[in-house]
């Protein structure tokens, strides 16, 4: 029991690490292939990793300048489901908890609603860019998700 969820932790963080990872660990080559090809070919036409340095050093203008949204609108969703899939199938069947999915697929939603925003919202005064505002809205995004899914598991036990 506890190698299972050994390995269920492993293979979560290296699809958090880089999508696809996780998939290859869980051995679904093509599947990991794919995911791998994906946020590569998203990432280098969204100029991300620029966006990420350029956040990094403090330089949130440039970031908003050199990121292209249109490319970069397609990560979050890709990433989230990368990292859903390789733990869906890190675990048998019958283990998977109901409705699990939920914080994930919230998490991508708000961190797509961030990044929407990026460019212009301020909190605080600071604007935080393409990099640091998705990454704050994914803790709204689990956590609705994880309400909903306690709603759900909830009525569905009445």
């Amino acid at each position: 029991m506890n190698n299972d969820r050994d390995k269920t932790l492993e293979v979560v963080l290296w699809s958090i690490a880089f999508p696809g990872f996780g998939q290859l660990l869980n051995k679904q080559v093509i599947k990991g292939l794919a995911f791998i090809f994906f946020e590569v070919v998203i990432n280098v036409f969204s100029k991300f990793n620029t966006a990420i340095l350029l956040s990094f050093i403090g330089d949130i203008q440039g970031a908003i300048e050199i990121t292209n949204y249109q490319w970069l609108m397609f990560y979050p969703c890709l990433y989230m489901y990368a990292i859903w899939d390789a733990y869906k199938y890190s675990k048998k069947r019958e283990e998977t908890k109901p409705y699990i999915f939920l914080p994930l697929a919230f998490a991508a939603y708000f961190v797509t609603i961030g990044l929407m925003y990026s460019f212009k919202l301020k909190l605080f005064g600071i604007l935080l860019g393409p990099v640091w505002l998705p990454i704050l809205f994914v803790i709204p995004g689990i956590t609705i998700g994880y309400l909903i899914r306690t709603i759900i598991l909830r009525v569905k036990a009445i």
